[in-house]
């Protein structure tokens, strides 16, 4: 598919329906995350391919928020592979992506390659973070959903 900045997704499998907001970097170079107030979209990093380009697209969520512990992606490690769910993308087309795996890694045993790198099809990454531990005030873990485009529509 050509390129078109993402504007919505839909998980009807963990009931998640989002606005997509567009993330860039932080000053440190990492990825910039969502706002963390309740209600925040999900956003899409605007230095990976847009859904349904070859590569990978990612996009990242709050499992919690600064105010309630339900964020966007609360339910993300609910996931199975074979799930389906969609972007929607501004030219109006629907990118519909099926799971493929979870994983579950430590924060500093990150897989940059395996999220970033090139890929030879068009694929996608669902990111939130996991295993919060209240003696660092910190999460550990992030969860990421891998997942390939299986078709489109209007």
């Amino acid at each position: 598919m050509p390129a078109s900045k993402p504007t919505r997704l839909d998980i009807p499998s963990i009931g998640v329906s989002t606005d997509l907001i567009d993330l860039g970097r932080q000053d440190d170079g990492s990825v910039a995350v969502p706002p963390g107030e309740a209600g925040s979209p999900a956003g899409w990093y605007d230095g990976s391919p847009t859904p349904g380009q070859q590569g990978p697209a990612v996009i990242l969520g709050h499992v919690n928020t600064t105010t309630i512990p339900e964020g966007v992606f609360f339910r993300l490690h609910e996931m199975k592979p074979g799930d389906q769910f969609s972007v929607t993308r501004a030219d109006g087309r629907v990118a519909v992506f099926q799971v493929d795996r979870l994983q579950s890694v430590r924060k500093d045993t990150f897989p940059t390659l395996q999220v970033y790198g090139n890929t030879s099809r068009s694929e996608i990454r669902l990111i939130t973070c996991g295993d919060y531990q209240a003696s660092s005030d910190r999460w550990e873990e992030n969860t990421i959903v891998f997942g390939h485009l299986i078709g489109s529509h209007r």
